[in-house]
């Protein structure tokens, strides 16, 4: 939605200015009190914005100018010239343009994830360079620690060996050496933001180590873009306070699937022995 649309309400006029931005989290709870309350929003000091959101004076300040402002006056004034109508909404009217647009957000992620495979060579190129890997490992850390989790529970039901390594620092250097003489030639990575710094410098460590390193991130831009073998970019929600990863996710299973693909009947085989492990052990209720 343009903030050019006039028949936007309060709140949905403050969305479109906000989304084009990557905030931190505190950002972004100062974005929703102003969403909130958006038919007020002009009118609103610094001092009281901060403490409507539960932040201090300076993060509003920051907020202002993470957004391209000099600072908040400056804010102020735009979001008078943007023209907002002072008319109160409900809240289920301020709820419902966040969260749908939210939703609209990650459907728009998912519809470039779905162009971009339009060429499923980048998907078949990362898996062939991932599937030969005895034992895989695969690394996230922080905001990568849940899909690097998720890959790794679906990929071990097919794949000989896999290390999910989801923690920092030197134990993750020694992790990685003994994924390295163990055999592993390959690493996936979710990286996602805000990446963490640590992260790169596993990468580094991975690749002096001679693996070959396949990143799943929201940008080419990213810090480990550079460090990786190659890239598969999946857009990150950020409408919420926290982000959404809905296709860095299913990029991590459509990934996992063209692996499978390489042998598919090895695939079938460790798929057809869980399923009789599980029935066997009465892991499900159905």
């Amino acid at each position: 939605m343009s903030v050019a649309d006039d028949d936007a309400s309060p709140s949905a006029r403050l969305l479109a200015l906000f989304e084009r931005h990557r905030l931190t989290p505190t950002q972004r709870r100062i974005a929703h009190c102003l969403v909130r309350h958006a038919g007020e929003a002009v009118f609103l000091s610094s001092v009281e914005v901060a403490q409507l959101a539960g932040v201090s004076q300076p993060s509003v300040t920051r907020f202002a100018v993470a957004l391209g402002f000099d600072g908040y006056p400056a804010l102020r004034r735009h979001l008078r010239e943007l023209g907002l109508p002072t008319t109160a909404e409900s809240s289920a009217e301020v709820d419902r343009n966040e969260y749908v647009g939210a939703v609209h957000a990650e459907i728009a992620n998912l519809t470039r994830l779905a162009e971009q495979l339009a060429d499923p060579g980048p998907i078949a190129r990362a898996a062939a360079l991932l599937a030969p890997s005895r034992p895989l490992v695969v690394l996230g850390l922080r905001t990568g620690m849940a899909p690097a989790r998720g890959f790794g529970y679906f990929a071990a039901k097919v794949l000989p060996e896999v290390r999910v390594l989801d923690e920092g620092g030197s134990l993750l250097v020694d992790r990685l050496d003994q994924a390295r003489a163990a055999g592993a030639t390959g690493l996936l990575c979710f990286a996602l933001p805000r990446y963490p710094r640590e992260l790169a410098e596993g990468l580094r460590v991975a690749r002096d180590l001679g693996m070959r390193i396949v990143t799943v991130t929201d940008s080419p831009f990213a810090p480990a873009a550079a460090l990786s073998d190659a890239v598969l970019i999946a857009g990150v929600g950020s409408q919420l306070v926290f982000d959404s990863y809905g296709a860095p996710i299913l990029m991590g299973q459509i990934l996992l699937q063209a692996m499978c693909d390489i042998e598919p009947a090895r695939a079938q085989v460790r798929l057809e022995d869980f399923e009789r492990q599980a029935g066997e052990r009465g892991l499900f209720d159905v």
